[in-house]
């Protein structure tokens, strides 16, 4: 359910997931691959995340965006998300003079997703991250598409699970979601209702790329 505030009112829209609704599945990869591996110490699987998120809908296009490394340790882990159909878009990892390091497809996977809105019903953004809010609000506003996340729970940004049309928090059923999972001790409490994660905090010092983009915050 979406919760609506109207004159002090709140109304509860139910979500539609129907079969013939066209989804579009934008996947932050870096995001979700570190939830994972930070409070589960495990890897995603992206097989069942991507299958319990389009729910039986008509899957469009899913997309996925990473950062390759001068290594290329993490050719096994792209191929593996291609053979469940899940396309790459790759840049390589940026090093500057010093050591700084940028790896950054924010900007990347906000155009895609507002490009291809006009040919889906419901745009589907894997991550956590607060800095996609004006990215779900314009889809909504503008593009006139539902809007869902996928993410760890623990790890996500509370305005963006409130800007969502729906959330799947993947902390519910952990067994499913992760390869390799082992029950853990003393992982990260989520934000308590009402309290503001750190990612929130950060994001609401300073306006993000994607609302800069948008004209959205």
């Amino acid at each position: 359910f979406r919760k609506v505030f109207y004159n002090r009112f709140i109304f509860c829209m139910a979500i539609i997931k129907h079969a013939e609704q066209r989804v579009g599945v934008f996947i932050d990869t870096q995001n979700i691959y570190h939830s994972a591996k930070n409070i589960y110490h495990a890897r995603a699987n992206f097989g069942n995340i991507l299958k319990d998120s389009v729910a039986g809908r008509k899957l469009v296009r899913a997309r996925a965006y990473a950062v390759t490394t001068e290594s290329g340790e993490e050719t096994a882990f792209f191929e593996a998300l291609a053979k469940v159909g899940i396309e790459m878009r790759l840049k390589d990892l940026q090093v500057f003079a010093g050591g700084a390091k940028k790896a950054d497809w924010d900007v990347g996977l906000a155009v895609d997703a507002i490009t291809a809105s006009p040919k889906l019903d419901t745009v589907i953004i894997f991550s956590g991250d607060g800095d996609f809010v004006p990215l779900v609000r314009y889809l909504q506003n503008h593009g006139g598409c539902q809007v869902e996340v996928v993410s760890f729970g623990r790890s996500t940004s509370l305005k963006l699970k409130e800007a969502a049309d729906d959330f799947l928090d993947l902390d519910n059923d952990p067994k499913r979601y992760l390869l390799n999972y082992r029950p853990m001790r003393g992982s990260r409490r989520p934000p308590a209702h009402g309290e503001e994660s750190a990612d929130d905090a950060a994001a609401s010092r300073e306006p993000s790329e994607i609302g800069r983009i948008t004209g959205v915050e």
